[in-house]
């Protein structure tokens, strides 16, 4: 397959600066049937069943933007993109000019040490801790397409409610529709809840620039998974009920620990699965997910697992009926449908 099967325009006005006051008021495409149908988010426990298995991602974004100036007086702005241990992160530098190890960054009271490069990202020292100096002076790091300064709001609405594990430098976006209130709601008609962790990179954000899509260089996550989780999915499957993925990240983490046998492993690891059409899934049936870039490693992995024939008609009548995009954006509801290559 080729990236420009993955393509379609979107007028700028569809892409979602802002969250919604009600995270549940988002719209939610459910594409799950031949028939369409147009719902809103908190409608969603009457589409699940008692005994299915809801599967999240409880990452935590982190305040990761930070803007200083080099030692020498320009600027440089500053992703993290990794966290290495309490005083070490890779991240991501935009300067006028490289920078070579042992060069300071300064950030108001305290300056950060250049210890190298590690291909694209340099490897930089945080003295007093990575977490403490974000939290002092890192900004929510919006994704590129929000062209807005960055407001109070988004410290908490560019995060899930049930993000408790540090580390990711952009949203699980599927996961910022639902509400405390929702899960009682869920929980209630016997749905089931199980959180997996896999901390979203910076690199969800790169499109694929490789017209065939086997030269294409993957980013690499991180990811664990709870034994529980393992044995609450087996049991789901037991009682033929769905596992439904909240989320491409949940998908990844999902089928990157399952083996060729179809046996899911606890554990923690680090992947860099690419799924296109074609992928054979072995673990989840069903996906909530929000509306991806063109041409992305997301929207290819909607298609694989989704068809991709009915994804991309789903775009467009979500283009046609003026559905927000993206991030901040509405969200779409699918079953697992084999895609053709």
């Amino acid at each position: 397959m080729l990236r420009s099967d993955f393509d379609y325009e979107l007028p700028a006005s569809l892409i979602a600066q802002f969250p919604l006051p009600e995270r549940t008021a988002s719209r939610l495409l459910d594409i799950r049937t031949a028939t369409t149908a147009h719902r809103v988010f908190a409608d969603l426990p009457s589409l699940l069943q008692k005994g299915d298995l809801l599967v999240v991602n409880d990452t935590e974004v982190i305040k990761a933007r930070l803007r200083g100036r080099k030692d020498s007086g320009g600027g440089a702005e500053i992703l993290v993109e990794r966290l290495l241990n309490t005083n070490e992160a890779l991240c991501q530098v935009r300067v006028s000019k490289p920078l070579k190890p042992n060069r300071l960054i300064h950030l108001g009271g305290c300056d950060l040490r250049v210890l190298g490069r590690e291909g694209e990202f340099y490897r930089l020292e945080f003295p007093g801790g990575v977490q403490a100096i974000l939290a002092q002076y890192g900004e929510v790091p919006l994704p590129p397409y929000v062209r807005r300064p960055v407001q109070a709001q988004d410290a908490q609405r560019y995060q899930t409610v049930y993000g408790i594990v540090p580390g990711a430098v952009a949203a699980p976006t599927a996961g910022l529709h639902f509400s405390d209130e929702l899960f009682s709601r869920l929980e209630a008609g016997g749905v089931e809840i199980a959180a997996v962790t896999l901390h979203v990179g910076a690199g969800t954000f790169q499109p694929v620039r490789t017209e065939k899509l086997e030269e294409h260089y993957m980013h690499s996550e991180l990811y664990n998974i709870p034994q529980a989780v393992v044995d609450a999915i087996v049991s789901c499957h037991n009682r033929k009920r769905r596992v439904v993925a909240v989320g491409t990240t949940v998908v990844r983490t999902l089928e990157s620990a399952t083996d060729e046998h179809g046996m899911l492993n606890a554990g923690t690891g680090e992947t860099s699965l690419f799924i296109v059409p074609g992928y054979h899934f072995k673990t989840v049936d069903a996906l909530l997910t929000n509306f991806h870039l063109p041409i992305s490693t997301l929207l290819m992995l909607v298609c694989a697992f989704g068809g991709s024939g009915r994804v991309m008609s789903a775009y467009r009548e979500a283009i046609a009926d003026n559905y927000r995009f993206f991030s901040y954006g509405d969200a779409m509801f699918l079953n697992h449908q084999a895609s053709s290559v």
